[in-house]
């Protein structure tokens, strides 16, 4: 990474992973802990409304401001793989309007287990997984769930509820990342959050020291749309064509934007 890169702007980092698994509460839980510490934006992706935005606006994390909703129109994978323009945009914005941020968070819109960033928006990731979706997911592997810069197990404080073993899903998730590093996370755990917390520090510190290479987790495996009108109710979406160009194009258009 060129001096200049980790010198003038944020730690783009990315949370992804399926719905309901933890994503804002995560994001929620970054910002109270490093909230005076760190200057923070956060971006959020919803198909067609700002939901994740008006939850973390209304949990008081951050001034409201500093959080943007991106609405995709179509499947949120696409906004942050395949044509990342509108995210980059909201980014770039974000920082210029807050200049200087130290890190930004851009949230995926939730849908399976196959999300991944493009290294062209963020530098990190971070992929969640929560005990309620089941012991055995984290075995399920996929691109975000073996090759993210981070997995977090989410809600451990729900294991006994659900019938979870979290040392076991920990170590199949260990497993499954040949090593990678895994979070077993609760926002009731203050250890855990420290953990968490100390994670984003350090990745900050790699960013800005140029030593991090953001990693391309690997493409989108296709995954099912419904669709109601669809003769077949739905239809497959595949994420395998190249992308190099799409990234040149939303990178093109965003610094022109930006230098309106």
């Amino acid at each position: 990474m060129p001096e200049s890169l980790a010198s003038v702007r944020a730690l783009r980092l990315g949370v992804a992973g399926p719905v309901g698994t933890g994503k804002s509460s995560l994001i929620a839980t970054v910002c109270r802990a490093l909230g005076e510490e760190l200057r923070l934006g956060v971006i959020t992706n919803d198909i067609y409304t700002d939901e994740d935005a008006r939850f973390l606006r209304s949990a008081g994390v951050l001034a409201p401001e500093r959080i943007r909703a991106v609405e995709t129109g179509a499947c949120p994978h696409t906004a942050i793989r395949d044509d990342i323009t509108t995210n980059l945009i909201a980014a770039e914005d974000l920082e210029r309007d807050f200049a200087p941020l130290d890190v930004v968070l851009i949230e995926s819109g939730g849908d399976n287990l196959t999300a991944t960033f493009s290294p062209a928006l963020v530098d990190a990731q971070i992929f969640v997984l929560d005990v309620a979706g089941g012991g055995d997911v984290a075995r399920k592997g996929g691109p975000g769930i073996g090759r993210a810069d981070l997995l977090v197990v989410n809600k451990t404080d729900l294991a006994p509820y659900v019938g979870v073993d979290v040392a076991l899903m920990v170590s199949d998730a260990e497993t499954a990342r040949d090593g990678r590093a895994v979070l077993a996370l609760s926002k009731h755990d203050p250890s855990s959050i420290s953990t968490l917390r100390a994670w984003v520090l350090g990745m900050l510190a790699a960013h800005r020291s140029g030593s991090h290479v953001p990693q391309d987790p690997g493409p989108m495996a296709p995954h099912f749309h419904a669709d109601e009108e669809h003769p077949e109710g739905g239809f497959v979406h595949a994420h395998d064509d190249p992308h190099a160009h799409s990234h040149d194009h939303a990178r093109t258009n965003a610094g022109a934007h930006a230098h309106e």
